[in-house]
């Protein structure tokens, strides 16, 4: 005969802000990204707008709503074909005072993970000096990004070519 023990059931409720912190930066790890995208702006001076943006997503928005509560930003979306859930923050501000402060107090374990930090910490400082408005600044950014989230799932609508394209001998300038 097979004994089997009750399982203890933990509620969240009981959790410690540090046990909190520690359990969502694990979410985090594994769920979400941190992300620096390019849109074409006309109107802008260099004529692109850099996006700072962190995302997490999943099936199941329970803990999205944690995460959005305890980071006190961002919105929840739904996309309505496959019904997945993602917590997405753009906001400059809130991703300097509210995002990375709290990655930092509950720093990411897998070296992967925390290079991508690392690098959207550097690109935030670029843009909070205000060097995406700059020719060699936006370089600088252009290339920090080229090094976030490497891998052969990711996908980009504008690389670093598409903004600053390579000149061919043949059509310099005299």
């Amino acid at each position: 005969m097979v004994k089997i023990r009750s399982v203890r059931t933990i509620s969240r409720k009981g959790f410690s802000r540090e046990e909190k912190g520690w359990f969502l930066a694990g979410f985090v790890e594994g769920e979400g990204s941190f992300n620096v995208s390019l849109r074409r702006k006309n109107d802008y001076k260099l004529g692109w707008q850099v996006v700072l943006s962190f995302n997490v997503s999943q099936k199941d928005k329970e803990i999205l709503e944690l995460l959005k509560k305890e980071l006190n930003c961002g919105i929840i979306k739904v996309r309505k074909f496959d019904n997945l859930h993602s917590l997405d923050i753009t906001n400059p501000n809130e991703i300097i005072h509210k995002v990375i402060p709290y990655f930092q107090k509950f720093s990411l374990f897998s070296s992967g993970k925390r290079k991508n930090f690392e690098i959207f910490c550097q690109i935030t400082n670029l843009m909070k000096k205000g060097s995406h408005r700059t020719t060699n600044g936006l370089k600088k950014i252009l290339k920090l990004r080229e090094e976030l989230n490497k891998g052969k799932a990711r996908k980009r609508k504008y690389e670093y070519d598409d903004v600053f394209p390579i000149r061919k001998s043949s059509e310099t300038i005299c």
